[in-house]
């Protein structure tokens, strides 16, 4: 696992909880849509990069 992946990866999980957190105090959809696309974007690209697939 290199610096990279681990970044993305942890970026996705942030913005994962992030999403959470806002979808449950009701926040506009909208947000927890923009969160949620931005976050399994991230979490693929960090999986995508990982050195298991080479």
């Amino acid at each position: 696992m290199n610096g990279v992946s681990t970044l993305l990866l942890f970026v996705g999980l942030f913005l994962l909880g992030g999403a959470i957190s806002f979808w449950k105090q009701q926040m506009p959809k909208g947000v927890v849509a923009l969160l949620g696309i931005g976050s399994a974007l991230s979490l693929i690209a960090g999986i995508l990069r990982l050195e298991v697939w080479s």
